[in-house]
């Protein structure tokens, strides 16, 4: 995705070029194209909206953390935007979908986390915690441009009784694709601010690289623990 930003596009092509195809892996995984022909069971969706909301409040805190990494106003004001989208719209999202199935707000909030949740969301807040702030978008980067990706990708091909049209619509409008293009540049000025503009030269890019293309691996594995 173009839109995305240069970073994005490196690393998505090192994701790509992985044995095994990490970002193929990850963006074309079994349980996402089930959501595409409507075919996934409702009780994988719910478990998986049930972990995804425990995986959204530690996202939204590595998200206050790189308002924390942030050195510009600019990359402070994106940072906390996102976290006020997290916490007051897309968890709420989660909420309104599960209420209709009789699952609670407070049910969400103590489900226990999967060992791929927590392998997932702990990795991220470690790689903010021990880096800068482009340690932690690299990391970051994965979920926001992945989803966006894969609901651009199905929305094109799902039919109108689809009962997963809500949550394609959500990642596929333009709103969300909105959102994928601020991080883009949001990334690009950090990396540009702390290596340089030619990423690929700086000796950290290795390193970096390594981070997007194992939390795309992680997310992968979440799909994974929502189909068990």
């Amino acid at each position: 995705m173009d839109s995305y930003g240069r970073a994005f596009g490196l690393w998505r092509a090192s994701a790509t070029h992985t044995e095994n195809d990490v970002w193929h892996a990850y963006t074309h995984h079994s349980f996402v194209k089930k959501l595409g022909d409507g075919s996934l069971p409702i009780e994988a969706y719910l478990h998986y909206l049930a972990q995804d909301y425990l995986f959204l409040m530690h996202f939204s805190r590595a998200w206050a953390l790189a308002v924390v990494k942030s050195e510009t106003l600019s990359e402070m004001k994106l940072a906390s935007a996102t976290v006020d989208a997290l916490v007051n719209s897309e968890m709420q999202h989660h909420v309104d979908i599960c209420t209709r199935f009789g699952i609670d707000e407070q049910a969400l909030f103590d489900a226990v986390e999967a060992p791929e949740n927590l392998a997932y969301t702990r990795y991220v807040l470690d790689a903010g915690l021990s880096g800068d702030l482009v340690d932690l978008l690299a990391a970051l980067a994965p979920c926001i441009f992945g989803y966006g990706e894969i609901g651009a990708a199905l929305a094109k091909h799902t039919a109108d009784d689809n009962p997963y049209t809500e949550w394609i619509q959500t990642y596929a409008s333009d709103a969300y694709q909105q959102v994928c293009t601020e991080v883009g540049e949001l990334i690009d000025s950090a990396l540009t601010r702390r290596i340089g503009t030619d990423f690929t030269a700086s000796p950290r890019w290795e390193r970096l690289t390594e981070r997007f293309v194992t939390a795309s691996r992680l997310e992968a594995g979440f799909w994974s623990m929502a189909l068990k």
